[in-house]
């Protein structure tokens, strides 16, 4: 039986690919600081999940010990300062160290998630520039390497739709920054699939693969479509570009950072693909409205009206 460890496997699009690989027969090892709060992983027949102290160098290298395969998925949208250091913490760093116990475990292949625009000159925020230093950093660490790099990622408890859905819920006005923000939303399972299909596969080494769904759409038509699935009827009030930095200037000091200005700066480019590889992994790109109504149904006012208005026999 073949051996995957998963760095950020108790996260969003870890789940989803520990479920794929150990259904596939993959012994699975999910590498995590606090075992205790992902029991739901446990149940898969052929994975593990072990509290590691990721940025020990020592822990990591004997998590990695006996694997065939090693995945990075850790990445963090904001960090709790603003300098950076944050950023390059958990993403050069942990990179850094991630090579370090591939190499001395003899691993085969490290598959490393990016993000789509990073670039370690050109970046257009901390995020961004260091997705991309740690990008090139695998890459030219001699190991046999494949990385991703998607536009944001949609599905079931993601944190892009369902942050909107929880903040059109509070109030009947929605300020929108940076409306005019283009992405290119890749499905979560279409994103799990590409990487399985990688694994291994010497055709891969060395690729830097970009993500996207088949649409593209503005940002302020995401919420507005969110809002519709929701059923809600609100203002969406699209800001201008001084008044989106105004409000990433405030919610930068508010705690957990709703919208920072690193946030503000990753908007100012676009986040789709040129040329999607999605097809290039064989993977037919899903659309959001192919997906997301399956995830909304039931949730909106008018549907949990029905919900309870069934259970009381009306």
């Amino acid at each position: 039986m073949q051996k995957i460890a998963i760095l950020g496997g108790t996260g969003f699009i870890g789940k989803q690919l520990a479920s794929r690989l150990a259904k596939a027969g993959w012994w699975v090892r999910v590498v995590s600081r606090r075992r205790e709060d992902h029991r739901e992983l446990l149940v898969l027949p052929t994975a593990e999940v072990v509290s590691v102290d990721v940025h020990s160098q020592d822990a990591l290298t004997k998590a990695f010990a006996g694997y065939d395969v090693v995945v990075n998925l850790v990445g963090i949208l904001n960090e709790s300062g603003s300098d950076g250091a944050g950023f390059r913490a958990a993403h050069v760093e942990l990179a850094q160290k991630v090579v370090a116990a591939c190499k001395a475990n003899s691993v085969k292949h490290l598959l490393h998630m990016s993000a789509l625009n990073a670039d370690a000159e050109k970046g257009a925020s901390f995020y961004l520039k260091t997705k991309g230093e740690a990008e090139d950093l695998v890459h030219q660490s001699g190991l046999n390497v494949t990385s991703f790099r998607p536009s944001v990622i949609f599905g079931l408890q993601d944190s892009f739709f369902n942050r909107f859905a929880g903040l059109l819920r509070l109030a009947p006005i929605f300020p929108v920054a940076c409306p005019n923000s283009k992405f290119a939303p890749v499905w979560v399972d279409d994103v799990v699939t590409a990487m399985v299909n990688t694994i291994n596969n010497a055709q891969h080494f060395g690729k830097r693969y970009n993500l996207c769904g088949p649409k593209v759409y503005t940002l302020q038509e995401i919420v507005e479509y969110t809002a519709a699935l929701l059923e809600l009827k609100r203002k969406i009030m699209p800001l201008s570009d001084e008044t989106s930095k105004k409000q990433a200037q405030f919610l930068d000091r508010v705690p957990g950072k709703p919208f920072s200005m690193d946030n503000y700066h990753s908007l100012q480019v676009d986040s789709v693909c040129e040329c999607n590889d999605l097809e290039t992994l064989g993977v037919q790109p899903h659309t959001v409205e192919g997906i997301m109504p399956r995830y909304f149904a039931g949730r909106s006012p008018r549907a949990v009206y029905h919900k309870y208005r069934y259970l009381a026999r009306r």
